[in-house]
């Protein structure tokens, strides 16, 4: 592991040898990209071990209305398309509201966070599916689309096989 830059150190020792997760260096997006994949995919999951709720189903509330289709903002816990029921809002104001802790534990800065949503829903091609908006506060962005459970990176060309 390398050596703690005079800068860090400095900062280390005026927070009285506190370790900290605050980053002299900005995220890296990919870093946000893999975060934002990881809650996104706990509550499309329906078990959502990061918030200790273990029965909800966004996608059955999604294709149940007209919209087809939830979005969820993860920082505020709001939502947009179909509207939702009371269990499921519950479980995204936890998410909400757990946010800032899972930041914590992944190494992120929340404030580096100026949109963590997604969009998720159902269609008879691509079946249950979700789409991840990352976007940092210096305006770097990010789009990601995934099927299935757990989420998958979804391709346009999936590759069957190869012939030999």
């Amino acid at each position: 592991m390398p050596a703690a830059s005079t800068t860090q150190r400095g900062l280390t020792q005026a927070l009285g040898g506190a370790r900290t997760f605050c980053s002299l260096k900005p995220m890296k997006i990919g870093e946000l990209k893999s975060f934002g994949h990881n809650v996104a995919d706990s509550l499309a999951s329906g078990i959502c071990f990061m918030i200790g709720i273990y029965d909800v189903d966004i996608y059955a509330e999604a294709s149940s209305s007209p919209e087809g289709h939830v979005v969820v903002d993860f920082i505020t816990g709001s939502t947009s398309g179909s509207p939702v029921s009371a269990d499921l809002q519950r479980a995204l104001d936890f998410y909400s509201e757990a946010l800032p802790d899972l930041c914590r534990k992944h190494g992120i800065d929340l404030s580096e966070i100026k949109v963590l949503s997604a969009r998720f829903g159902t269609d008879s091609i691509a079946g249950r599916h979700f789409a991840v908006t990352v976007e940092a506060s210096d305006g770097r962005r990010s789009i990601d689309q995934y099927v299935g459970t757990p989420g998958r990176r979804f391709s346009k060309s999936r590759k069957s096989g190869r012939a030999a």
